[in-house]
């Protein structure tokens, strides 16, 4: 296993607050009705941006620098972040978990309504695409397709989208291991997977670049979920900026319900050896955000 690098902390501030500088130019203001600010509100000043660093934690691995501004691999780490605001606005909704507090304020359809919370979500979705494909004759058609398409894959029927469709029927459902974890490679790890995917894409990995990755953004996925269902057990709404204990009460099957809490946290860190494994047989120019990044993911507190 690499070393972190010592500089992650200032790499991903820097990171953070860049994003944030292109969401605040890309989100409008301006889209009517009160629309723009309820967009606004569900995607700035909040949330791990785990996604976008991925993105470009694993370009700068490929590439060995990170891309320049507002480039590709800095669009689709936007438009992940997009996609993933408007899957919390959904997923939050009455007719989902019917949830009031997200990110350490109420949920955008307490704050603004339930349809303008829809509009919204579906709004972001849109945007997401919009952001990958500028009128901008410097990025490269092929690329930008491609782009598209993986960001499709991993939000809709096979990814995201599908795996939120097992997560409500399976309320109250007795899951064995490998029904919950294909569950969860779709409903959290197929967008986490395609940050990882996506940003290596835009840096022009190789194949065997990309197999090596998609096992580290595989591992990534499960393990990231794996902890939230652990915290979910063992800390409180105002640590994790969102409810705590609600898939209990929802009587959702979870990773800490199916193998007790102790099991738990060992396959998280299993996951996370894999993890390392993987970027270590990577062939990159550089890894050491991305260990970073996935140590994070499990020693994590909210």
């Amino acid at each position: 296993m690499s070393t972190p690098s010592a500089d992650f902390s200032s790499w991903s501030q820097a990171r953070l607050a860049e994003v944030e500088s292109l969401l605040e130019q890309w989100v409008p203001e301006a889209a009517p009705a009160g629309l723009g600010a309820a967009m606004r509100y569900a995607v700035l000043d909040g949330g791990k941006r785990l996604r976008p660093l991925l993105v470009l934690a694993s370009a700068e691995a490929v590439g060995g620098q990170l891309p320049p501004l507002g480039s590709a691999a800095w669009r689709a780490a936007c438009a992940l972040e997009l996609i993933h605001a408007y899957s919390l606005v959904h997923d939050d909704l009455p007719c989902m978990d019917n949830d009031v507090l997200r990110r350490g304020k109420p949920t955008l359809h307490v704050q603004f309504g339930e349809a303008p919370a829809l509009l919204a979500g579906d709004a972001l979705q849109a945007l997401a695409f919009e952001v990958l494909l500028p009128d901008d004759p410097a990025l490269e058609p092929a690329l930008a397709v491609a782009l598209c398409r993986q960001l499709a894959r991993a939000s809709g029927w096979d990814g995201m989208a599908g795996g939120q469709a097992i997560d409500l029927a399976g309320v109250g459902q007795q899951l064995d291991q490998a029904s919950l974890e294909d569950m969860h490679r779709r409903k959290t790890g197929a967008l986490l997977l395609a940050s990882v995917e996506m940003g290596a894409l835009a840096a022009g990995a190789s194949a065997a670049q990309l197999v090596a990755l998609g096992r580290y953004g595989r591992a990534l996925g499960l393990a990231f979920q794996v902890v939230d269902d652990i915290l979910d057990v063992t800390a409180d709404s105002s640590t994790l900026g969102k409810t705590a204990g609600k898939d209990a009460a929802a009587d959702k099957p979870t990773f800490v319900s199916l193998l007790g809490l102790t099991a738990a946290q060992a396959y998280a860190d299993d996951l996370l050896a894999q993890a390392h494994q993987a970027l270590d047989q990577a062939g990159l120019v550089q890894a050491a955000h991305l260990h970073a990044i996935a140590d994070w993911v499990v020693r994590r507190s909210h």
